[in-house]
This record gives structure tokens, sequence and C-alpha cells, in this order.
């Protein structure tokens, strides 16, 4: 055979193959090489296309190998994943490279594949729902976060109390004791802006003084150099607002939305709490049954799709990047459970044909359209241009994966 895999070796989901690639086909390649060079080069005496065959391969010999060289590995990579039934997913890589102009072209490909998951048990487990419960208590916690929001802020001239904003500036001194310039902060006093030591301080200005104190920072302190410290720190206090909440009455309730009264808007607090809570207790239920068949079928995660889940997240939540690899530490076991979730629903959902058609995708958008009391075309073009439409594929391929699963498996109430 001109391609060979003369051994294999299988480190986890990391595939290595040392290739061959017989000589004759090696030399093929070469003369095929050295014609397409021939054909694209011009030499001093000779129209284009027409050099000797000799001078050519002599002057142009690097440019020619390296062509072969490239053609081969492709030829030898295409033929090897399919033969040996690979599914990469990473770019793969050749080490240890020889070549010859009268031995076989050799090289180690290097690749990570797709896991195979066996999950030969996905039945038989028993997992807690719980309870769905909304109490009175919530409910006036959810009023109160609503009444928040319209707030008004106004300034007072007297020191400030916890709960009000203000508007001060800080400097620190550097472990040397030299205070720089100072820094303005707008923070809401008790909010753990500032540690509470700096808060101390705030807290015994009134508007426009200014005091400069020994501080503490805290032995919890997240920079653990900066834990226990005592630093010198400079407040200069200009501006204090308190917050003045409106009435939780009728005229709250029409200024929140389409609400005749209090009483009309308690109820939809509550029932938007309870649909919210059955959903949690739903999800909660889903979590742990993943978790059962996780735990009853182990297999291999690929290295570089945790990594990949790692950067979006630290890209999305804005990282600094002198912090990613101290997120990545922090991260990596939640990135690989949730790759863990994504290939078992994955495979589960091709096993048992349940993965969401075009055909679901438009009748999804549709039933948003509906709702929002929008034109389906509208929602579908501003679903798509968002890169939406594949989440929704998604989720109604997961509804369907965990109906069936919860067929199989029993849940009870808590």
């Amino acid at each position: 055979m001109d391609i060979q895999v003369l051994s294999r070796k299988a480190e986890g989901l990391e595939r290595r193959l040392q290739i061959s690639v017989s000589a004759t086909r090696v030399a093929e390649a070469k003369e095929r090489a050295a014609k397409r060079v021939a054909q694209s080069v011009r030499l001093p005496g000779f129209r284009a296309g027409k050099a000797p065959a000799a001078i050519v391969r002599k002057k142009f010999a690097q440019e020619i190998e390296a062509e072969a060289i490239d053609q081969l590995m492709r030829e030898a990579y295409e033929s090897v994943i399919e033969s040996e039934k690979l599914e990469p997913i990473t770019q793969p890589h050749a080490h240890d490279v020889k070549f010859d102009d009268t031995q076989a072209l050799t090289f180690e490909l290097h690749c990570e594949v797709k896991p195979e998951l066996a999950l030969e048990r996905l039945s038989g487990f028993r997992v807690t729902r719980p309870n769905p419960t909304v109490t009175d208590e919530t409910v006036a916690a959810q009023l109160e976060s609503m009444r928040d929001q319209r707030a008004t802020w106004a300034p007072v001239e007297e020191k400030p109390r916890e709960g009000d904003m203000v508007t001060v500036t800080l400097a620190v001194a550097d472990d040397d004791g030299t205070i720089a310039e100072g820094k303005e902060y707008r923070l809401v006093i008790g909010e753990g802006q500032a540690i509470s030591a700096i808060e101390e301080v705030i807290l015994g200005l009134a508007p426009g003084a200014s005091t400069e104190q020994l501080v503490k920072w805290p032995d919890d302190f997240p920079d653990e150099a900066q834990r226990g410290k005592s630093k010198q720190v400079r407040a200069a206090l200009s501006e204090v607002k308190r917050k003045t909440l409106p009435a939780l009455d009728d005229a709250l309730a029409r200024e929140l939305g389409d609400f005749e009264s209090l009483d009309a808007l308690t109820k939809a607090v509550r029932e938007d709490l309870e649909a919210n809570a059955v959903r949690e207790a739903d999800a909660a239920a889903r979590g742990a049954l993943l978790e059962e068949i996780i735990g009853a079928n182990p297999f291999d995660v690929p290295p570089s799709w945790v990594k990949q889940l790692v950067a979006a997240y630290a890209k999305a939540y804005q990282v600094p990047e002198g912090e990613i690899e101290q997120f990545a530490d922090q991260f990596h076991a939640t990135a690989e459970r949730q790759v863990r979730r994504d290939l078992v629903i994955e495979t589960i959902a091709q096993r048992q044909q349940l993965a969401a058609t075009e055909k679901d995708v438009d009748e999804k958008v549709a039933e948003m359209a509906e709702k929002r009391g929008a034109d389906v075309s509208q929602v579908y073009a501003a679903l798509e241009k968002a890169g939406r439409l594949r989440e929704i594929e998604r989720g109604v391929t997961e509804e369907r994966v965990f109906a069936w699963l919860l067929g199989q498996n029993t849940v009870e109430q808590a």
C-alpha cells in the first residue's frame, strides 16, 4: 500500500499515528510538483514553461520539495482519517517529518478525536424534584425590589449612613508610604463596594470634609498579598445622596405596568414567581438526573473543548488579561461539567432521533412571535442576525431529550 499506518498510540482522546508514504508515491508527487513549477516559472533564455526539467529541478529544488511534501501529507491525512474512522476535533499536527528523494515519507500525526460515549445506563435512576413554593415573604421582597427601582436620590448635607450613595475621592499609600493622586468613586454604603474599614472612614465625614487615616485591609481580602496590611488612606467626601422610596400603592402599580391596582400587581408578581419556581424545580431535577447519568457512564472529555469554553466565558465576563490564568483554574471544573452535559445530551438526541429539525425551530419562532404580537418573519430575521437560532435549536433538543429521560427514570417530589 502507498500509505500505511505503522503504529498507533492513544492517550485519552489524543491519537498519535506513525504514517508512511511509499517511495514510489513520493517520486510521483515530486514529478508532478516539478512539472507544475516548471510551467509557472521563467528562466533567462527560455520561454515560460519551456525551461529544461533538469535545470528547474536543480534551481527550484526547495520549492518542489515543499509542494510535494504538502500534497503528500494532505493525501495521507485524508486517507488515514477515513481508514482509521477518526473524527478529529482539533487541527492535526505533523511531527518528526522525514523525507528523502529515494525513501518513503514518514511523519507522526497528532490529533484529538471526538469521544465515543457508550452510555450503557440511562434508566433506573431516582431523583428528587424540589417543591416549588412561593411564600408571602418572597412576594413582598420582590415588590420591595420593584419599589426600590423607582426610588429617587436627593443630596443631604449631613454625614452619610448605611444605604446612602456617596461620591468620594480615595487615595491609598504605596508600599513606600507615598500617596498618589486620588480617584473618584461613587458607591452605596453597606453594599460591599468598599472594604468595611474604608466605609467607616467615609461614615465619619460630612460633605466637603476630608481626612487621612491608617486603614487595615481585611484578613480575607481577595488579593492575598494585601491581606492584613495597614495603609494610609486619604478620603475626601464631596456628596451624600439619600434614597426615598415611593409608596407601595395603586399609583406605583400603574407606573410599573398595566396594573389597575396594587392587588393586581401583587397577583401578577406571585404568578411570575411561581412559574419561575416551577422552572427552577424542573431544572434541578433535570440537573440531578444528568449528574446521575454522567456518574454511571464515565467518558473522557476533550481538553480542547474545555479550554474553548473557558476562553468563551472569560471573554463574556471580560476577565482582564492578567487574571485569565487564575480564572481558568477556578472555572475549569465547571467548564468540564458543561462539556460532559452537552455531550450526553447530543449523544442521546442522535441515538433516539430527538434532535430539533428546521421545522421545529420555525414553530418555536412562530410561538415567540405570537407571544410578542410581532411579525414572524421579523422575529426570525432578528434572531438570525443575533445568532440565536442555534440556541433555540439546542433548547428544543434539550426539552425532547429530558422528556425522554424523565420517562425512563423516577422523579420524586420533595
